[in-house]
């Protein structure tokens, strides 16, 4: 049994969702979202809550749970979780970045780098996800959690930190294990 997937969740106000068939649909005021359940899995709306649960339960509440319909009952819920609080309150990832004359720019909707090469890198932003830049800081923002964190780690791979300087982009609040440089060898005669 998934201890996850058997919370409810509660739909926060502002938040309409739909479920219809094996597909869900959440619609706020950051934007809409649309999941696909597997086959294994069953959702229902009541009363301003969601329940998630294995096809297997719907007959007979004393039914095993196999490991894959368990593992599949804790993500679904864990997934539309995350999409009602996306639509609701958006998710966002800041990276910092450090060298000297290492910056980001906004250029429309597309981010450019530049971060040491001959050329600026250039990110384009994905339906739903915007791109800030603050002095050495940039903030991709989205409903979709799983699109900001692919395009943070797209930026962030860009450029990674060095271990010797801490030159490049690193997410706030990384730790750059620091590594010694060359050191001098006392020559004694």
């Amino acid at each position: 049994m998934s201890r996850i997937g058997k919370k409810t969740i509660e739909i926060m106000d502002g938040v309409e969702v739909k479920v219809s068939g094996q597909e869900v649909f959440v619609k706020g005021p950051k934007g809409d979202l649309a999941f696909v359940l597997e086959p294994e899995i069953k959702t229902e709306v009541k009363d301003k809550n969601i329940f998630v649960f294995p096809k297997s339960l719907e007959k007979n509440k004393q039914a095993k749970v196999s490991k894959r319909e368990s593992a599949l009952w804790g993500l679904s819920r864990a997934l539309i979780f995350n999409m009602i609080c996306g639509v609701k309150n958006g998710y966002e990832k800041r990276l910092e970045i450090e060298g000297v004359g290492f910056r980001a720019e906004v250029d429309g909707k597309n981010l450019s780098l530049k971060v040491g090469f001959t050329h600026p890198v250039k990110v384009e932003a994905p339906k739903g996800v915007e791109f800030k830049v603050e002095k050495n800081v940039i903030i991709v923002s989205g409903a979709d959690k799983q699109k900001v964190g692919e395009i943070a780690a797209k930026i962030r791979k860009a450029k990674p930190a060095e271990p010797y300087k801490g030159k490049g982009i690193k997410y706030a609040g990384e730790i750059i294990r620091r590594k010694a440089g060359k050191k001098a060898i006392a020559s004694s005669k």
